[in-house]
């Protein structure tokens, strides 16, 4: 199947800018979160960090559906063109604030600046992929694209860490890191002219160039009615939710973890900023399987199946996992959440493709990337709050193994019967 979509140029174009764009993404991230995270000029607390996370996501996530009535107005190719040129300049800023040593609210300014132009690209690029493949291989075209996007960023945040081994883990080497984020931004606005102008959507373009307050309120409730007419589309996203919860609650544990619990470390299991990258590359390694199985589960079992068994496979295996709270268990645990975060992701991503008209796409998925975001945001903080500073917390994990467990049960019994609806050359084929 992989074959079949590479096949096609005008997939390959699009993948091509995801890779190159996501592993600037790794790269920026790994200097972002060195920074706040495990750079010896600075000292934070759990709290910091949360805040740190929810004043970057946050705002932007606030903004998020306004981008989608932006998307559904002009030229995906040309956000996509743009907005990579923006960023690369954005992370320049970075760059010379890092340098400087300058924190507090001028450091995560700058950083939401990139972020905010990110959302931009994301949305984009998910909203323009129906128009590169088929529907009938949708499925494993959001397997391969966002999978092999995601990997790209934890690539790019690997060779960050790889590099900081040269720079220097101060200022000077996270301000460097930061700059050579931005070469990638610029590739991906390369490959991306390579599409005519209206290739990548929308299929009815809006001439208007502005749009005044009330006219993106108007299209932001057409968006809200359109997600609630389609009863599947807004059941994936309630799923997309509640799971971005148990994420960030273990994502925030694990940070911890690193950072205050496992300070001494081993060849295999190392500490700090190593370790912390060592788990991220087990999620990745997950990412993969789930990107190579899911197509096939999906066509032998069905999407609702599958990510019910998938979030089972979240509730049980962070339980056996994480609760012995050992670096081996931990790494383990991250390839678990890796295979269970894509394998959920794919299928949310494809119901919603399927489901959305195209003029819509762009408000459905700016919506989905909101909320995407917001709970992960609403965790960090949740977790700031109720973890201790080591990390380590048996009750925290048992209510995320039990979360998980549920939300299973809630939407296995709850999406039964969803069919994805037919093209037009279905509704003529005669019987």
């Amino acid at each position: 199947m992989a074959r079949r979509l590479l096949a096609r140029g005008d997939f390959r174009r699009l993948l091509l800018t995801r890779l190159s764009s996501q592993f600037g993404d790794g790269v920026f991230q790994a200097a972002l979160a060195g920074t706040v995270l495990f750079n010896p000029q600075q000292a934070t607390d759990p709290l910091d960090v949360a805040l740190g996370f929810a004043v970057l996501l946050l705002p932007y996530s606030l903004i998020g559906p306004f981008v989608g009535v932006w998307l559904d107005r002009w030229s995906r190719r040309q956000v996509l063109l743009w907005a990579n040129v923006l960023r690369a300049g954005l992370v320049a800023v970075v760059a010379t604030i890092t340098w400087a040593g300058v924190g507090g609210p001028a450091f995560f300014l700058a950083g939401l600046s990139v972020f905010s132009v990110n959302r931009f690209v994301l949305s984009a690029l998910s909203a323009g992929l129906p128009h590169t493949v088929d529907r009938g291989v949708l499925v494993s075209a959001n397997a391969l694209s966002t999978t092999s996007g995601a990997v790209s960023t934890v690539v790019g945040g690997g060779v960050a860490v790889g590099a900081l081994g040269l720079l220097g883990a101060g200022n000077g080497g996270y301000a460097l890191l930061a700059l050579l984020s931005g070469v990638p931004y610029l590739v991906a606005s390369a490959v991306v002219t390579g599409f005519a102008r209206p290739y990548l959507g929308p299929d009815h373009l809006t001439r208007t160039t502005t749009s005044s307050a009330r006219d993106v309120l108007h299209g932001l409730a057409a968006g809200a009615r359109h997600v609630l007419d389609h009863p599947p589309v807004t059941a994936v996203l309630a799923v997309m939710a509640v799971h971005r919860v148990w994420y960030g609650l273990l994502i925030l544990m694990t940070l911890l973890l690193y950072r205050n619990t496992f300070t001494e470390g081993s060849t295999l299991f190392p500490a700090g900023l190593g370790g912390l990258a060592q788990v991220l590359a087990a999620g990745a390694v997950g990412t993969l399987l789930a990107a190579s199985v899911t197509p096939w589960a999906v066509r032998r079992w069905g999407k609702v199946r599958w990510t019910t068994g998938a979030l089972v496979l979240g509730g049980v295996g962070q339980l056996a996992l994480g609760l012995p709270f050992l670096p081996p268990t931990i790494v383990a645990a991250g390839f678990v959440l890796g295979f269970v975060a894509q394998a959920v992701k794919i299928c949310v991503d494809t119901t919603l493709q399927e489901f959305v008209d195209d003029d819509f796409r762009g408000r459905v998925f700016s919506v989905y990337d909101t909320v995407f975001n917001a709970t992960f945001v609403a965790a960090l903080v949740l977790g700031a709050v109720v973890l201790p500073e080591s990390g380590v917390s048996v009750p925290v994990l048992l209510v995320v193994g039990a979360g998980y467990l549920l939300l299973a049960a809630a939407y296995g019994v709850g999406a039964r019967g969803f069919r994805a609806p037919l093209t037009p050359s279905e509704v003529q084929r005669p019987a």
